[in-house]
């Protein structure tokens, strides 16, 4: 067998497979920085409303749980409310678009009061900072004018 190759020669690492090496450590790229932890939440904001579909699955948990009182899974609920939610007409979905609807109009009512009160708090303690500045700047001014004074002595 001309050209055929003995089992060691065919045994020979294959250089796609090789690993790469790594470069020196100054060829590396710099690791990313890591995430800052959010803000944290303002328990007093006011929470986003639920849409026409979550007031709907209230009231469909509800039955849905009268029904089939022995059902202890949360997918399969929700299955099923997602898949009546479609089959609805848009009439049938009018009342949960209306409390929908409803829910967000006091959302945003509060959310604006919310707004305004943090506004408030905001500018008080801009105040706040602006009279310590000011104190702070005539200190400083003091200190200029008396230092012009020993001078032209």
């Amino acid at each position: 067998m001309k050209g055929a190759k003995s089992k060691s020669e065919s045994k020979k690492p294959d250089s796609r497979l090789s690993v790469k090496k790594r470069g020196a450590p100054a060829e590396r790229k710099a690791p990313a920085p890591k995430k800052t932890k959010a803000a944290d939440k303002d328990p007093s904001k006011p929470k986003r409303p639920a849409s026409a579909f979550f007031v709907f699955m209230e009231d469909f948990r509800k039955q849905y749980k009268e029904k089939h009182p022995n059902n202890k899974s949360v997918s399969v609920v929700g299955k099923a409310g997602g898949d009546k939610w479609k089959s609805l007409t848009a009439a049938e979905k009018a009342p949960y678009v209306a409390k929908a609807e409803t829910r967000k109009s006091d959302y945003d009512k509060s959310l604006l009061a919310y707004n305004n009160k943090l506004a408030e708090a905001k500018d008080a303690d801009e105040e706040e900072e602006e009279d310590e500045s000011d104190k702070s700047k005539s200190e400083v001014h003091d200190d200029d004018e008396s230092e012009e004074d020993e001078d032209d002595d």
